[in-house]
């Protein structure tokens, strides 16, 4: 098994009528943005899914387009913050301003990734990860 068979990569769902970062809208141009400016984000998870240090999360903006259009890598493991006791768990992630910003520029459609249901969160299916890569120029 290589490294990057052990880790996995994952989509983030981002509504940008309803999700706001940091107390921005959670549109592709203010990703864009903070992948240059500020590019370390605690992201609200529903459940702690077992992402790891390393992985991917690529973002899936369902507005007005329905695309990945940037991605991060994460930090560390999800956790619970008992001083939030709204929010089930965070995960610490860096947004990688190249590959956002090239994915910004060319994002990957609803239609490439192969997805049915959406959900907050779920695993990028093995053969879309290839066209993922390759927009963001991983």
């Amino acid at each position: 098994m290589t490294e990057r068979e052990a880790v996995a990569d994952w989509i983030y769902i981002l509504d940008p009528k309803r999700d706001t970062l940091d107390g921005e809208p959670s549109d592709r141009e203010a990703i864009r943005r903070l992948a240059e400016e500020e590019p370390g984000l605690e992201l609200w998870l529903s459940r702690r899914n077992r992402m790891k240090q390393g992985e991917r999360l690529w973002f899936f903006f369902t507005h007005p387009e329905p695309a990945v259009a940037a991605v991060a890598e994460v930090d560390q493991e999800p956790w619970n913050d008992p001083d939030a006791p709204d929010i089930p768990y965070l995960v610490g992630a860096t947004l990688l301003p190249g590959a956002t910003k090239a994915l910004y520029r060319d994002p990957v459609g609803r239609d490439e990734l192969g997805l049915g249901q959406v959900r907050s969160v779920q695993k990028v299916k093995p053969e879309a990860l290839p066209v993922l890569l390759a927009r963001a120029g991983l």
